[in-house]
Formats: structure tokens, C-alpha cells, sequence
């Protein structure tokens, strides 16, 4: 394969998903070869979702050899009890957090979503995180510590198997940080969807089984890693007991923008309902 064969190659397959680890064993080349022909391809959320879910598996397989206590003597608080907010802060860490082996990290380009991680955290780990900003505006806030890491990890696997156990208001927080984080608002025309993506199908079922506790039909799309609500009922109950938080704002400077300007996501919601005759 030339020099700039390789190059097409290595474009086609990341505008088809593909994961630079995915490449790596397609091509056998290395990573850096990889990314120096892909770094500007912007990510999908399916892309995103593919990232996550090898993180993960990643964690899976380390896990037995991530046990440390931290050298600067930053000690963190465990918990037993689960709390809403407990639940709202280790399911952000779920769906836009990043749990590696040097921490947590939280990534989103909305302040209010940031400040409230950052605001949560404190009740367990009561250290400022280091912040960086990445290409679209997006905020990355870092929390740099194993003992952190390995609450997070527990606390995670742990979130997932009992929510289904938990009281209607941890439940709510659970569903709040996965639309807050995940969810999307779509009003065209006669088109009226909240969605959620999340490239884990079974943390879509799980999100669908919670929503059936408030009385909100939706649909699982597992080739599309989606979750869709419609119709106007469904629509009201969600905008009543769970709704995106205030100041979650789409970003109206993407070319592809429907409103052209930004515009909180609740207030999509209220005009969809409006809409309706």
C-alpha cells in the first residue's frame, strides 16, 4: 500500500466510525501513523460512543491492578448511601466523564453542566479540578487521583446494577444527567422528539425501563443507539418530571443548526408542546 494510499484509507474508514484502535488492527500501522491522517476529521456521536465504550472495556480488563492512594494526600469520602445528587454526579461521569487511570474527567461545552459536576463533586472530593478547553469549546475538568478513579469505578458498575432499585427521585437525577448529557431536543415541522443517544444499548433499555416508571413511552433504536420519545402525552410527562436542565442550551453555531442562534433546550421543548393544536 503506497504512502498515499494508506492516507484514503485511513480517511474512508474514520468517516465510517472507525476507532484509531479499530484501524490499528485493519491496517497494522501504528496509532501515531493513524492519527496524524485522521486528527482533523471531526468525531460523531456515534464515533464518541465507540470511544467510550473502548474505554471501558479497557477499565474492565486493568481493573485489578488500579488500587493506589494519592501521594499529595488528597483523600476522597466514600459513601454507602445514595443520594440524588450522588446518583446525578457518577451517571455525568457515565455518559460524558471519562473514568482512566489517572482519574475522572468530565467533558461538555456547557458551563452549567460543568459547574454542576464540579459543585457535586465537592460533597466526596473537595479539591479543584484542573480545567483544559478542546477544539469546539468543549471544557474538559480533570480530577487527577487513583483513590478517585477507583471510587468511580466501583460506584459506576455499582449505579447501573441498582437504579432500578432506587426511589423514584435517584431515579430522576439518574434520567436528568443522561438527557442533560446525551439528549437532544428535535422540533421540525410536525417533527416533535426529545432523543438520546448512547452507544451502549444497554444503558438504553435501562434509561427505557426507568422512563416506564414515570409513565413515558419510548422507543430504543439499537441501530441507531438512540432512545425517542414522542407524541404529545409522552412529551408532557417528560417536560413535568424530568425536562433538560435550565441553561442547557443548544449550540446554534454549527452548520447544521436548525435555529441558527442558541437557544435552551427546555424552551424547544415548551414551543414543541405549544405547537401542538
Amino acid at each position: 500500500m503506497t504512502s498515499l494510499e494508506f492516507k484514503q484509507k485511513c480517511i474512508e474508514l474514520r468517516r465510517q466510525d472507525f476507532t484509531i484502535a479499530e484501524m490499528v488492527k485493519l491496517l497494522n500501522r501504528s496509532k501515531t501513523s493513524i492519527f496524524y491522517h485522521v486528527q482533523n476529521i471531526p468525531h460523531t456521536p456515534k464515533l464518541i460512543g465507540k470511544i467510550k465504550h473502548e474505554l471501558l472495556d479497557r477499565l474492565n480488563k486493568i481493573r485489578p491492578n488500579l488500587k493506589g492512594k494519592s501521594w499529595k494526600n488528597r483523600h476522597c469520602k466514600e459513601f454507602d448511601r445514595w443520594t440524588p445528587d450522588l446518583v446525578n454526579l457518577v451517571a455525568h461521569s457515565i455518559f460524558d466523564g471519562e473514568i482512566h487511570k489517572a482519574g475522572v474527567n468530565y467533558n461538555n461545552r456547557s458551563i452549567v453542566l460543568i459547574e454542576n459536576f464540579k459543585t457535586r463533586m465537592k460533597s466526596i472530593y473537595n479539591h479543584e479540578p484542573s480545567v483544559y478547553k478542546t477544539s469546539g469549546d468543549v471544557i474538559r475538568i480533570c480530577y487527577f487521583s487513583s483513590e478517585l478513579r477507583d471510587l468511580f469505578i466501583k460506584k459506576s458498575n455499582e449505579l447501573i446494577d441498582s437504579i432500578l432499585f432506587e426511589d423514584i427521585e435517584r431515579q430522576r437525577a439518574f434520567l436528568t444527567a443522561f438527557f442533560n448529557d446525551e439528549g437532544s431536543m428535535d422540533f421540525r415541522g410536525k417533527k416533535r422528539q426529545v432523543r438520546g443517544y448512547q452507544h451502549n444499548n444497554e444503558i438504553l433499555f435501562l434509561v427505557q425501563k426507568l422512563l416506564d416508571n414515570f409513565n413515558i413511552e419510548s422507543k430504543v433504536s439499537t441501530r441507531f443507539h438512540e432512545i425517542i420519545i414522542s407524541r404529545r402525552g409522552n412529551l408532557e410527562k417528560f417536560a413535568k418530571e424530568i425536562n433538560f436542565s435550565t441553561g442547557l442550551k443548544v449550540n446554534g453555531s454549527r452548520s447544521n443548526s436548525v435555529w441558527k442562534k442558541d437557544l435552551e433546550k427546555r424552551e424547544i421543548l415548551r414551543m414543541a408542546l405549544a405547537s401542538y393544536l
